[in-house]
């Protein structure tokens, strides 16, 4: 069986110490998939940004804040993997300067300065080797167009394109497409069973393909 890596839940990316950027991501998906993995027989590791969900207790669960964090703790772990899950929602922007202490309500209008925070996935797919990758893209349009430009440039094996109904939600409608553009599950339900047919897909094209299976 498999070592998987899963990344969960969202980032903060903090202002000042009250403050911080951030989305409704629930960390949902990600116990469903680990769940999904573990009734597999797969070991998992679950890099996990601040959620109020319970992981599966056979799972190693590491806590991260921000997207920085969650980065450093998934190269960490990925380097002991045999493969990624990245159904994790990480802030995507942060503050060029956070401040030391609260910001002041002056009246005044403030301009916040972002720069993108480095892709988890990305820079994890792109020292893959033998590994496999399969990527979460949450888009608001044009879902398969920009989910296959996802996958090519977070060097996925396999992309999973979902939309904004699925944050905080109990449910998600998913497709998973391949490199090639091909839509090879189109799946419906709560998210265990969504996990469940993932997991199924991943181990059908990933898994048992390169273990000779």
């Amino acid at each position: 069986m498999s070592r998987i890596l899963i990344t969960s839940g969202p980032t903060r990316q903090y202002l000042d110490p009250v403050r911080y950027l951030t989305n409704a991501s629930s960390g949902r998906m990600g116990r469903a998939l680990a769940e999904a993995a573990i009734s597999l027989g797969h070991e998992v590791v679950i890099v996990s940004g601040p959620v109020e969900v319970e992981y599966p207790a056979a799972a190693r669960v590491v806590t991260v804040v921000s997207t920085e964090e969650m980065l450093a703790a998934a190269e960490s772990e990925f380097e002991m993997c045999d493969g990624l899950i990245g159904a994790a929602a990480p802030c995507d922007y942060r503050p060029v300067r956070v401040e030391s202490h609260k910001i002041a309500k002056t009246g005044q209008p403030i301009d916040l300065h972002l720069v993108e925070t480095d892709d988890v996935v990305a820079t994890l797919g792109a020292k893959k080797g033998r590994r496999w990758v399969v990527g979460f893209a949450l888009e608001t349009e044009d879902h398969r167009l920009r989910a296959l430009a996802k996958l090519e440039r977070k060097y996925c094996d396999l992309m999973v394109s979902n939309g904004p109904q699925a944050i905080n939600s109990l449910d998600n409608d998913v497709e998973i497409l391949t490199p090639a553009g091909e839509i090879i599950a189109s799946i419906k339900g709560s998210k265990e069973i969504v996990s469940i047919q993932v997991l199924e897909v991943i181990e059908k094209y990933l898994i048992k393909q390169r273990s000779g299976q």
